[in-house]
């Protein structure tokens, strides 16, 4: 069975979503598609980042994708919920050493500052990159504690 990855956006990415979600199949994996649907009715971005970030603070799906114009707004979201390392990323080697080093497990595209081929790229790294433990592990552990 292959691994389902809960991916979202707002009206801003729907776009670049609906690239991924393609790509994700090609690879193997099984996109759940989120939402938004439209990308020319504005919507909220909290409307989408909750329920992926949900699914992967609840233990439904070990990764998610979101994506909104900036990608801020849906990483603030995603990382208001227990055990979800949202991470933006407007590159391939942010979002690869995103997991490498802070084992993120929501990628967030910033839609309006990259194109569909950048998006595309950057989710392919991160999805292929491996947390690397060791110092890192310290580190991540840190984050929840108070």
């Amino acid at each position: 069975m292959s691994e389902t990855i809960p991916i979202a956006s707002d009206h801003a990415g729907v776009e670049m979503k609906d690239r991924l979600v393609s790509e994700l199949k090609k690879m193997g994996y099984t996109p759940d598609d989120l939402g938004s649907k439209d990308a020319n009715q504005p919507d909220d971005y909290p409307d989408f980042g909750h329920p992926v970030a949900r699914e992967i603070s609840e233990g439904k799906a070990k990764r998610g994708i979101l994506l909104c114009g900036s990608g801020v707004g849906m990483d603030i979201v995603a990382n208001r919920y227990p055990g979800v390392r949202a991470a933006l990323a407007w590159e391939p080697e942010i979002g690869e050493l995103s997991r490498r080093h802070n084992d993120s497990n929501v990628l967030v595209l910033p839609a309006r500052f990259m194109s569909d081929e950048e998006g595309v790229q950057t989710m392919k790294a991160w999805l292929n990159a491996k947390f690397e433990g060791g110092r890192h592990e310290r580190r991540v552990k840190k984050i929840d504690e108070k």
